[in-house]
């Protein structure tokens, strides 16, 4: 009877325990804290144009490019790119997470080889986002018909501990 009593005690101790862990919210601030956490140097980007569903070619960008580019997000919300397109530039701006935390906005303009200026980053969907590796993709025609190609650039990024 006594060991009844233990058991029942204990096992009603891990109920509670799991209800309170169980209602326990994430709050925005640390999927923010993920972004802000470090300066996230580019390890990868590549350019894939799709026809349709079906992909007619795969660019790797950069290459050979000898700047480091890093995307670094402060707490105030603003945010920096250095060396975007590999051309030597610092470009300044504000970023914030839609509602749902999937789209990275980020509203910096950056130089590019092929065109004037452009906002690379202004609807960028977050593929993945963890401690320490971070992938952005972006598409120049988020509406696409399946008769034209489409461009989606994926970026890869590693967090630096270290400041630029």
């Amino acid at each position: 009877m006594k060991n009844k009593r233990s058991l029942l005690f204990l096992l009603g101790l891990a109920f509670i325990s799991m209800l309170i862990n169980s209602c326990k919210k994430d709050t925005a601030g640390s999927i923010d804290k993920l972004f802000t956490g470090g300066n996230w140097q580019l390890s990868s980007a590549t350019a894939t144009i799709y026809l349709g569903d079906a992909i007619t070619s795969t660019t790797i960008l950069y290459a050979t490019c000898t700047n480091t580019q890093f995307f670094t997000f402060k707490e105030d919300n603003t945010c920096t790119y250095t060396n975007f397109n590999c051309l030597p530039q610092t470009s300044n701006g504000k970023w914030a997470l839609s509602p749902d935390k999937l789209i990275l906005n980020a509203d910096m303009t950056c130089d590019t080889a092929t065109a004037r200026s452009s906002k690379p980053f202004s609807s960028a969907r977050i593929i993945t986002l963890g401690q320490y590796s971070m992938v952005l993709e972006t598409n120049d025609n988020p509406v696409y018909s399946a008769t034209k190609p489409r461009r989606i650039v994926r970026y890869g990024f590693v967090r630096q501990k270290s400041t630029i």
